[in-house]
């Protein structure tokens, strides 16, 4: 039996990073993000984020792909949203993701990151956080390819 522990801080956006998740509804979306998760037996930690991006930090199994992971969340979350009909208007996500492996040392710290992210909010714009991401890891030459 494999035995794997990899940590995965992923983050995406709103189509076009239209401002849907008002305070109203932005727990009960979180809250079912974790539990649909839960039942694909994804081990999602925590999740939340802010009205037009979403963090999460998960566990990859042996036999998860990030890509595969994502998109049973993001696939199921969009079909949800808009049967719950919580949007005026058909929800949709951007296609690209941010996804990074957590060491163990950090995952604390990352967790913590997640649970702040209204206050955190407060004082940095996502198109600010975006940056600083991009720059953090490396992603430069990928830049107009990710979630702008």
């Amino acid at each position: 039996m494999p035995f794997v522990k990899i940590w995965i801080h992923a983050v995406w956006t709103t189509k076009n990073r239209i401002p849907f998740f008002h305070q109203e509804i932005r727990q009960e979306v979180f809250k079912h993000i974790h539990q649909n998760a839960l039942e694909k037996g994804i081990y999602m930690d925590i999740v939340n984020g802010y009205s037009e991006h979403v963090h999460c930090l998960f566990r990859l199994k042996n036999d998860q792909a990030i890509s595969k992971v994502l998109q049973l969340i993001k696939g199921e979350l969009s079909f949800w949203i808009n049967r719950q009909k919580l949007m005026k208007s058909k929800f949709q996500w951007q296609d690209e993701y941010f996804a990074v492996s957590v060491s163990e040392s950090q995952v604390d710290t990352v967790r913590n990151y997640i649970r702040n992210q209204e206050d955190h909010h407060k004082k940095k714009s996502f198109k600010e956080e975006y940056d600083e991401f991009i720059q953090k890891y490396g992603f430069q030459v990928l830049k107009d390819k990710c979630i702008e």
